[in-house]
């Protein structure tokens, strides 16, 4: 693939001489919307941390219970719920009532993709 040329566009901003004036302003029509920027950082937020991951992993493999969920990450049941609905309120997770028992799982399959890329961008060998 070829490289395009860009013609330098110069200005000044905060003293700093800005060089490619065409790539700020396709970087601008590329940009999410603030709401949207914000509410990807907060599904980002909530898998980063490593107990909400494990949860995301074990669910990857089909719907849990609290009680699996629990018992897969060795916490007690109240743990897992304060972490489910974290998730479930970012729409990471869904849940199924059946009688008394309800099942968790991925909400859809962007979920695990979303595991599934950050899983191999880290396993490509960098560390």
């Amino acid at each position: 693939m070829k490289e395009e040329k860009t013609k330098p566009i110069e200005a000044e901003r905060c003293g700093v001489r800005i060089l490619h004036g065409d790539r700020i302003q396709k970087a601008h029509l590329e940009a999410s919307p603030e709401k949207e920027t914000a509410r990807l950082a907060s599904v980002y937020k909530a898998l980063g941390d490593p107990t909400r991951l494990k949860m995301i992993m074990g669910l990857r493999g089909g719907e849990m219970c609290v009680c699996d969920l629990a018992a897969f990450l060795g916490l007690t049941e109240s743990a897992i719920s304060h972490q489910l609905r974290l998730l479930k309120d970012q729409a990471l997770v869904k849940k199924r009532r059946d009688g008394q028992i309800l099942y968790y799982s991925l909400d859809d399959e962007h979920v695990a993709d979303l595991l599934g890329v950050g899983l191999d961008h880290i396993r490509e060998g960098r560390e």
